[in-house]
């Protein structure tokens, strides 16, 4: 195995999971268009990154909950995937669906509270990521 395959591999999951968000949040923002633009979704998964570095890094939190971004490196990074990266689309289909459950691991385990405090952007990408990760009305509605 070269040096580059796993930096590629982590790269095309990044990048397909950036262009499976945006298509839902594109789906989303035209059934309601007052509450996620375009904008907030283009800079959805700089902010996610960034929110998942705070959290990881953030020492109130459970040793667990910090250690899930590393697992989700470990996965991306790794050559053993369910469905093999040279397939096309599909190949980073089990990498989007594990980052999805694993940020919504993360999200679930720090709570609502640790969420807002690191979150670097929008309202409106907040609230998207309240929603991915499951966060209920009524934690949203305590802020």
């Amino acid at each position: 195995m070269q040096w580059w395959e796993p930096v590629l591999a982590v790269a095309g999951g990044l990048v397909l999971l950036y262009v499976l968000m945006l298509l839902a949040l594109w789906g989303y923002a035209r059934r309601h268009p007052d509450t996620v633009g375009m904008r907030d979704a283009l800079r959805l998964l700089p902010d996610l990154l960034r929110l998942l570095r705070r959290l990881a890094a953030d020492p109130e939190l459970l040793v667990r909950t910090r250690l899930l971004p590393l697992l989700l490196l470990i996965y991306l990074a790794s050559p053993i995937d369910v469905v093999p990266d040279f397939v096309p689309v599909l190949g980073y289909a089990d990498d989007v669906m594990v980052a999805a459950w694993l940020l919504r691991a993360m999200v679930r385990s720090a709570g609502p509270e640790p969420l807002r405090r690191h979150w670097p952007g929008t309202e409106a990408g907040l609230n998207a990521v309240e929603r991915l990760a499951g966060v209920s009305q009524d934690q949203r509605r305590r802020r």
